[in-house]
């Protein structure tokens, strides 16, 4: 499962409110409350979901046996009390959006009960102790772990929809005010390339990908990439950041590799799968979800840092 990370919580901290715009005047607020929540997320969510990677990497679908070559356990996850007093908070704020904050307060349920069943779990692995009862416990472990993840993954899933539907939005109208204000110049086009940088890698890493979509948004976003470049060179439009530009390209080549691969039925090799089991090599895999992801994460890193210079 993907981080949820970056331009949404990069652009909801840049909005800046017109005085004269009373929905906009809550903006500060609300970008507090979505920052509290991508928080929960930003720091919790990976590390679930690599857990369950690295228990299904060894386990089958119906659980141990205690006859397997290698048992590898499983991962814990970070302290969840933080998030769960953060949504709290956050959900006690103006502006109040029911169906938000009913989801921040599901993951924080969902995250808090999945920690302590995996500290359990994890004791139990580490410490060996299914070579005391025969996997006895391992068994009875495996479907509340199921059901336990199933449930995280909903509710993530669900509270990423409500915070990038928002995000999506003031990003949209933020665009909107930028072009009225200063035109099409550089703050424009760099804003414009994060918007569709994201439906991009939306397009692409998804579970059953549509090729015709894919295409679409990979012509779009090529197409606001060439519109970017000129501005590298600086004058009166503003200046783009060539490193900003050069990570714009990195992900713009990994994202047709991608489709490619895709559209072409090209398999993986042994290494690349190799390399794809492990969730910290994955990424160099040429023309793979993890890399495309982490050419995501670097374009929004470089615009984190600065696209602007």
């Amino acid at each position: 499962m993907k981080p949820f990370q970056a331009f949404v919580l990069a652009s909801a901290m840049m909005l800046a409110p017109p005085v004269a715009d009373r929905a906009a005047a809550q903006a500060p607020s609300l970008t507090q409350k979505l920052n509290a929540y991508v928080g929960c997320i930003n720091r919790l969510s990976a590390r679930a979901f690599d857990s369950r990677r690295r228990y299904f990497s060894w386990v089958g679908k119906h659980g141990p046996t205690g006859r397997e070559r290698i048992i590898y356990g499983l991962y814990t996850i970070y302290d969840t009390s933080d998030c769960k007093n953060n949504v709290e908070k956050a959900n006690a704020m103006e502006p109040h959006d029911a169906t938000l904050e009913a989801a921040a307060t599901a993951y924080a349920e969902a995250v808090g009960k999945l920690a302590p069943l995996l500290k359990e779990a994890d004791d139990y692995y580490i410490q060996q102790d299914y070579k005391d009862d025969r996997m006895a416990k391992g068994k009875a472990l495996h479907p509340r772990l199921v059901a336990a993840w199933e449930a995280f993954a909903r509710a993530d899933q669900t509270l990423r929809s409500e915070v990038e539907a928002i995000n999506d939005k003031r990003a949209v109208e933020r665009l909107a005010e930028i072009e009225k204000k200063e035109g099409k110049q550089a703050h424009y086009h760099v804003q414009a390339l994060m918007i569709q940088a994201k439906r991009l890698l939306r397009a692409e890493n998804t579970a059953k990908p549509d090729l015709s979509a894919m295409k679409q948004a990979l012509d779009d976003y090529e197409t606001i990439v060439k519109a970017a470049e000129p501005f590298t060179a600086g004058g009166s439009g503003g200046k783009i950041g060539s490193m900003f530009i050069s990570n714009a390209k990195s992900f713009l080549v990994t994202a047709k590799q991608l489709m490619r691969r895709l559209r072409d039925h090209v398999p993986y090799s042994t290494g690349d799968k190799m390399m794809l089991s492990n969730p910290g090599s994955g990424w160099m895999v040429e023309g793979s979800p993890p890399r495309l992801l982490r050419d995501y994460n670097q374009l929004v890193d470089a615009y984190n840092r600065g696209a602007n210079i």
